[in-house]
């Protein structure tokens, strides 16, 4: 996946962005430079920016969405959803759509000398279904005034939901963690029942891997106290969307997340996986070199590490490694409460990757 067969070079699809958004993506670029992690790379890109978006009516969108499904991975900027009708809209949705997304996971990690809410120092990975569900909804209306009702017709497959149950089960035994939460399916069996069988099955399958299955409103109330060790929790779309919410919040600042976007083949093997940021463009931040580059570069590192060669596995471990030893030596931003610039940050990332990378590369 993703590999030229020449030279077996693999390919990244860096989609490019807007605002402070673009601006951390070069960030994260600086960082997988060959001459930092030993590796070449081919990186093919496509502008995303609002304004080109506009002048393409999404065309580069969905260029650049079968360019990953070619290459197999890609790299993408924050972007602006722009609100008007009949607007570009939001470009992630047509990437999930044209790439047959299938999870986005959203990892949230407690930072060197950041606070976090309840003192939670294990990853918590939200596990959420990309498309389907009440996102994919048919509303409509009936009737007027107080006698005005609403409907909605939602689906999920089950091809959604066991590839959600597999990789959640896959996550969780290389984490050493527990695979918690799940749907309401004692209100819903026949609808969330679906997602709770796969879980189920999942688990046989994974007899290794700790299961505390809980209704969504249980995990909502037990999270503090199944949180000392790693958790990972498989969700239905909008769930998933509300709860990845709260869990980067309670490590105090959205800086130490990454989220991935994954398609699975029909063995639930990633076929197309998308790193980017859970953050925004902050356009107020634009072009004053203070913005924290920190979670475009985790999620660069992720990106690296969903790779089949362990080389670029070995890569993006150090990435990720050499970012939090970094925050932890007192390299911050000032959202961090530290003084360095942007690319301060990123030239102690890179002299950290290089020395993690050092003995390998000899």
């Amino acid at each position: 996946m993703g590999v030229d067969r020449m030279s077996n070079t693999p390919t990244i699809v860096v989609l490019e962005g807007d605002q402070t958004g673009q601006e951390l993506l070069e960030e994260a670029i600086r960082v997988l430079a060959p001459e930092v992690i030993g590796l070449p790379l081919n990186l093919v890109r496509y502008d995303l920016s609002l304004e080109n978006r506009r002048a393409t009516q999404n065309r580069v969108v969905r260029e650049a969405a079968a360019a990953m499904r070619e290459a197999g991975y890609g790299l993408k900027a924050a972007t602006i959803t722009p609100e008007g009708r009949g607007d570009v809209g939001s470009p992630n949705a047509i990437l999930r759509r044209e790439i047959d997304g299938t999870v986005i996971l959203r990892t949230g990690r407690a930072l060197p000398g950041v606070e976090t809410i309840g003192h939670i120092t294990a990853p918590i990975t939200v596990v959420r279904m990309a498309t389907e569900d009440a996102y994919e909804a048919k509303e409509w209306r009936e009737g007027e005034g107080d006698e005005a009702r609403a409907f909605r017709t939602t689906y999920i497959s089950a091809r959604n939901c066991r590839a959600t149950a597999e990789i959640s089960f896959r996550l969780a035994r290389q984490s050493g963690g527990v695979v918690f939460g799940g749907p309401k399916w004692t209100v819903s069996p026949t609808y969330e029942g679906m997602l709770k069988e796969a879980m189920d099955a999942a688990a046989c399958r994974y007899p290794d891997v700790p299961y505390d299955p809980q209704l969504i409103d249980a995990a909502y109330a037990l999270l503090f106290a199944r949180a000392s060790r790693p958790l990972v929790i498989p969700c239905l779309n909008r769930d998933g969307d509300i709860l990845s919410d709260l869990v980067l919040a309670l490590y105090g600042s959205i800086a130490g997340a990454e989220s991935l976007l994954i398609a699975f083949d029909d063995e639930f093997r990633p076929r197309v996986v998308m790193a980017e940021a859970p953050h925004g463009t902050a356009p107020s931040l634009q072009g004053k070199n203070v913005a924290n580059p920190l979670a475009m570069q985790l999620a660069a590192g992720a990106l690296l590490k969903q790779m089949d060669d362990p080389d670029y596995q070995r890569a993006g471990e150090a990435i990720q490694e050499a970012c939090l030893d970094a925050v932890a030596a007192g390299v911050r931003t000032a959202d961090l409460g530290g003084t360095a610039r942007t690319t301060e940050f990123t030239d102690e990332v890179i002299r950290r990757v290089k020395g993690r990378l050092a003995p390998v590369l000899r």
